[in-house]
This record gives structure tokens, C-alpha cells and sequence, in this order.
């Protein structure tokens, strides 16, 4: 992973986008200055065909991309001993859009299959959401099920589902496009000029990364043409695989 991981330099500075807003806040998971609701990755097991035919376990990668995140996601891979599960995303909140790219390169250099979900744990019923937080920390595995009800899949969603060798999305899910803003996390003012230039190179590397997953790099373009600010883009599933967001049913 030494090539991969050279590729990932998360810096402070950003580009971001706001994506669906969970009712709680679970406590940080990283060291100082890890936001709350950062994304965590466990092991979850269900029952048969729980995330597709002949699979009944996976990845659940759930919470807010930050800018240490691949961290946590070559971790858990790590010890899945060869083991090729799936990733189910939900992600939500501010997320940091160059890593949730580095979070796809690295789905697809490991040659995982990648989709959308919410990974409901057992466990975790009628208990506060941070003592289920404190069940999922350690990485499972977790006895759960899979919901796709009132499913949003945001831009982060979609960088970090394009890394999928097969990528496929729940009937009824929402791809939720939203506008974009550059910050430093170290530094809040960040001049217009700055912030105008930022935005484009960053956006031109989305288009880079987007065309080597095999996804239409104009999918930028529905982003671009939000505006800072705009109204948020809902994309139509008749869209989803004229821009190849999903693979052919196989």
C-alpha cells in the first residue's frame, strides 16, 4: 500500500461539501482536532443475502469523510486476512472531497465491489448513540442489517462509490448533488482569489479521478453549475448509469 498511500496527502486545505445532517453527534474518533461524527469502518454480518447474493458481510463505512479517514479504512482492510467484502457507504455532514477520492482509489486498488446503505447493528437498539458508538469503535464484527429506506447518497458518497469495481445503488436512493467551498482547517480566511483557483484545481482533479474510475467526468459539471450556496442537484436513476455511477448488473 506504500504507492497508494504516497498518492494521499490530505494536507489542510480542502474542498467540501455539506451532505445530510444526522440528529446526533458521536464523540471524535481520532486524536486532536478530529471532528465529531468522523467516519468509522466495522465489520457487520447478516443474514443470507443480506448485502446481495451470497453475501453476509461487509464493510459499513458510516459518518462524515475527514481528512485522516483512509487511515481508518486501510486499517480495518488490513485485517480482513484477503478477505474481499464489500463496502456499504452512509455518509453524512461536511465532508472532505479529496478524501473521499483517496477512500475510492483505495476500493479499487484492493479490488472491492462498493454501494450504498445504512448498516443497522443489533446491539445497537434503543441505546444512545454514543454507546453504539462505543460498540462499532473496535471494528466489529457487528450483527446487523442493511435498511435503504430514505437512503441519501451525497457527493462524498459518490467519489467514494466510484472506486468500486462494481458499484450499485438501492432502488429508491436519493444522489443528493451539492455545492462545494474550500477551507483550511487550520485557518478559516481563506482569500476570494485563493478560494476561486482552489475550486477550480480541485475540481479539475475530481474530473481526473472520476475519468480513471470509468465514471462521466461531467458529473463535475452538475457540481459546478450548483454554485456556491445553490440549490442541491437530485439526480434522476435514469442518470446513474448514463454516468456510469453504477456497473451493469452482472
Amino acid at each position: 500500500m506504500s504507492s497508494i498511500s504516497a498518492r494521499i496527502v490530505s494536507g489542510v486545505l480542502a474542498l467540501v461539501a455539506a451532505g445530510a445532517v444526522q440528529a446526533q453527534q458521536r464523540p471524535p474518533i481520532g486524536a486532536f482536532g478530529s471532528p465529531p461524527d468522523a467516519m468509522i469502518f466495522y465489520v457487520a454480518h447478516g443474514p443470507a443475502d443480506a448485502c446481495g447474493p451470497g453475501c453476509s458481510d461487509w464493510i459499513a463505512a458510516e459518518g462524515a469523510v475527514q481528512w485522516d479517514s483512509y487511515k481508518r479504512l486501510i486499517a480495518i482492510l488490513d485485517r480482513q486476512a484477503g478477505r474481499k467484502l464489500p463496502v456499504v457507504i452512509h455518509s453524512w455532514g461536511v465532508s472532505n472531497l479529496k478524501v473521499a477520492s483517496s477512500l475510492g482509489r483505495i476500493l479499487r486498488d484492493r479490488g472491492l465491489d462498493a454501494t450504498a446503505g445504512t448498516t443497522e447493528v443489533t446491539a445497537c437498539a434503543g441505546k444512545p448513540d454514543a454507546e453504539c458508538f462505543t460498540l462499532k469503535r473496535p471494528g466489529g464484527p457487528l450483527d446487523a442489517r442493511l435498511s435503504v429506506s430514505d437512503l441519501i447518497c451525497d457527493f462524498a458518497c459518490v467519489l467514494a462509490l466510484a472506486g468500486g469495481v462494481h458499484r450499485s445503488l438501492p432502488p429508491g436512493t436519493k444522489v443528493v448533488l451539492g455545492s462545494r467551498s474550500v477551507r483550511n482547517r487550520l485557518a478559516p480566511n481563506i482569500p476570494a482569489e485563493q478560494r476561486e483557483s482552489l475550486t477550480e484545481y480541485f475540481g479539475e482533479q475530481h474530473r481526473k479521478y472520476l475519468h480513471e474510475m470509468g465514471i462521466a467526468p461531467d458529473l463535475v459539471d452538475i457540481v459546478d453549475g450548483i454554485g456556491a450556496g445553490g440549490r442541491p442537484v437530485v439526480l434522476p436513476p435514469s442518470d446513474w448509469p448514463r454516468l456510469h455511477i453504477v456497473t451493469p448488473s452482472q
